[in-house]
Order: structure tokens, then sequence, then C-alpha cells
């Protein structure tokens, strides 16, 4: 059986991704060019259907737990033309969660924890910030969430979650995807071992 494709969005962008300040399990909205986003990756969505001949009904759709992945979802799936609410929920495709360094900007962190800080700077992967969780650990959650897919599926979630399931899948190397920005308003595609971008 060939392993599942996955159809990933990250949400728009809300005021938090604007400031730079750090969200991970903060339940900020979207905001008017994170609204625009969601609309654009549900047109993207529809392009690739029509390029691979499928039908978009068949497809599951989950999404994050948090507010700003389900707004990106029901904003793509109404542009999908699909009914905006009819989609699950995994809780594992949660944000990383940043603890007590959620709401603060880099420099922010860096003057408050500046050794954790130091740390986590050469081993973003490992060392996780005060209170929170590490990649290694997204990663664990994100390989289990992966391996429970029985079909291609289209999922909305975020950041961290994208880099951890480029590592759990053996795409990047954990250094490498630590480095990588996650676009919002375009549509990461896993399939056959690879992760390309659409736009």
């Amino acid at each position: 059986m060939s392993k599942p494709v996955v159809y990933y969005i990250r949400h728009g962008e809300t005021e938090w991704n604007a400031t730079g300040r750090f969200q991970g399990s903060q339940d900020i909205p979207l905001n008017d060019l994170g609204r625009k986003q969601a609309v654009r990756a549900g047109g993207i969505l529809d392009d690739l259907f029509s390029r691979d001949e499928r039908g978009v009904e068949a497809l599951p759709f989950v999404a994050s737990p948090l507010g700003r992945a389900r707004q990106t979802m029901e904003l793509l799936r109404g542009a999908l033309r699909l009914p905006p609410a009819d989609y699950a929920i995994d809780d594992r495709l949660r944000e990383i969660a940043y603890g007590r360094w959620e709401g603060s900007t880099l420099p922010q962190m860096r003057a408050s924890d500046p050794d954790i800080f130091a740390s986590r700077e050469s081993d973003k992967w490992g060392v996780p910030p005060p209170g929170g969780e590490s990649y290694a650990s997204v990663t664990v959650r994100m390989r289990d969430w992966y391996h429970s897919l029985r079909a291609d599926t289209v999922a909305v979630a975020h950041g961290g979650t994208a880099r951890a399931l480029l590592v759990a899948l053996g795409v990047e190397t954990p250094e490498g995807a630590s480095e990588l920005t996650i676009e919002q308003g375009v549509v990461y595609v896993f399939a056959d071992g690879t992760c390309s971008k659409h736009a």
C-alpha cells in the first residue's frame, strides 16, 4: 500500500505573527491578511485537485484544535465549495508549546532566560523552551499522526508541526528543518518521501 499524500497548510497570519511574538498554545485569531491567505490556500488546493483529477469530497480534512488553524480550515473549505465545518480535529497537530515564552519576541526570550536561550540556539531540536516542549517531542507526535492516516489527507496546522513532520518523514534533518521558514497562504504536498511547495 502506498503511503498517504498530505496536503499541508499552515494557518494564516495572526497579529502575533506580524509582530514576531511566539504563539505556541495561545489561541490568537487570524488577521485580515491571514483570512485572505486561507482563502488563497483553498484556491491552490482546488487547482492541485483539478490537476490531479481527484474529487475533493472524498478526502479527509483535519485541523489542529487551535482557533487560527480551525479558522483557516473553514475559510479554505469555503473556497473549495465544501461545508466549512465538516472536518476532524486532531490534538497531535497542535503547535509546539513555548511555555513561558509564549507571547514573547526573540529578543524578549533572550533577555528573560539567556542561558536556556543560548542552549536552544545550539540545539533548537532537543532543548525545550522553559515550561514548553522540544521539537524532538513534537516530531514523535507528528510521526504518530502520520502513521495513523488511512488515506490522502488535507491538514491545517502550524509552522512548528510542519518542521516536525519534515523530520518525521525523513525529508529534512533536524538542523535543516529548524532553520526553515514555513510560509502562510501556500500548500505543502508531502508525497513519496518529498515535500513540494505550491503558491
